[in-house]
């Protein structure tokens, strides 16, 4: 009965053991995750950037009369 009770906790101990270096790994996928997003900003940003410019410019214009 001993024996199974050691090998039944040697077998929780492993299992806890794999979960916890399991969660290691998920760290690269939040940095593409965040990197992307940046990217993405980034080529949004350059398309947009001219247009909203120039859209804040002529509001400026017309309220101040310049």
């Amino acid at each position: 009965m001993r024996n199974l009770i050691d090998r039944t906790v040697a077998r929780l101990r492993g299992a806890t053991r794999d979960l916890i270096e399991d969660e290691r790994g998920d760290v690269p996928g939040w940095v593409l995750i965040t990197l992307m997003t940046a990217g993405l900003v980034v080529v949004i940003w350059a398309l947009a950037g001219p247009a909203l410019a120039s859209l804040f410019e002529q509001a400026i214009s017309r309220v101040s009369g310049l």
